[in-house]
């Protein structure tokens, strides 16, 4: 077990303290976001967002050194923090550079990441991620076929249907868009109602809804409920497990008991037997004695 090195500054990464740093940066952005409480605080919203993040790198760096750097590594929420905190780390430079570059407009939305570490203080919150990770594991293979089924649809409806409509299947990327939200069971009715009502041919649009019932059926119906039941039955698994090993326990102790009771009862017989035998013997000595 790594030593962690004590410090004057361990108040400043206590759970309490953290969560309120995470509850107030929550705050300053979603009030920071609405332009007319942005123009009232004049600007101070977005130095107390400077403040939360400079208290964030803090955090990162007392933390590394109660320990080591390796052994801070070894927990996945510390790798979530650190990954965080550097990709929000270049906001620093903002004051100094200036807000209108638009490097700084692409990582601000970075900042609400942050709002993900609080997933570390929910209760069993370790337990959960693990099954989610567990599970979208296991789906790989469903959520692959699903991508490969995507993408035939999509390349289908680009060559059969791009000529009359181009803003849906124009390119495989807009076919493929398409097809997605037809997996989803949205828009899969509209889209042909929609090139009926713009003059498209009876039979076109026949064919169109036809593919599309396809689509549904295969791609949303049966591919999105086997990737449902996969990543379901997988969040249980830990469930599952544990009843199954309370199961063989239970199975064992009674086989114990079992084998005790047994046991006990073969050397019952044998004691009964030795009497028996004994009772026997002196019969026999008596009848001899006579």
């Amino acid at each position: 077990m790594t030593a962690h090195r004590t410090s004057p500054f361990d108040w400043l990464i206590a759970e309490t303290l953290v969560m309120s740093i995470i509850g107030l940066n929550a705050l300053v952005l979603f009030l920071d976001g609405f332009p007319s409480v942005s123009e009232a605080t004049g600007g101070l919203l977005e130095w107390v967002d400077y403040a939360c993040l400079l208290y964030f790198i803090v955090e990162a760096f007392i933390k590394i050194n109660k320990a080591t750097f390796s052994s801070y590594w070894e927990q996945g929420w510390n790798k979530l923090d650190f990954i965080i905190v550097a990709i929000s780390s270049p906001l620093l430079l903002e004051p100094f550079v200036g807000g209108s570059v638009e490097f700084f407009s692409i990582v601000m939305v970075g900042r609400f990441l942050r709002f993900l570490r609080i997933m570390r203080f929910v209760p069993n919150g370790p337990k959960i991620w693990a099954g989610v990770v567990r599970a979208l594991k296991v789906s790989m293979a469903v959520f692959l076929t699903l991508f490969v089924l995507n993408l035939i649809f999509a390349l289908g409806a680009n060559i059969l249907f791009g000529a009359i409509s181009a803003e849906h299947f124009g390119d495989p990327l807009r076919s493929a868009y398409s097809l997605f939200k037809v997996f989803t069971v949205e828009g899969w009715y509209e889209i042909p109602d929609d090139l009926k009502a713009a003059g498209a041919a009876d039979a076109e649009v026949m064919l169109l809804r036809a593919y599309f019932m396809a689509a549904v059926l295969i791609g949303g119906i049966l591919g999105l409920s086997l990737a449902n039941a996969v990543f379901v039955d997988e969040m249980t698994a830990d469930n599952n497990d544990r009843l199954e090993e309370m199961v063989i326990d239970l199975r064992e102790e009674l086989e114990v008991a079992r084998s005790h009771r047994e046991t006990e009862q073969t050397e019952r017989w044998q004691r009964l037997d030795d009497t028996l035998q004994d009772i026997k013997s002196q019969l026999a000595d008596l009848r001899r004695g006579q």
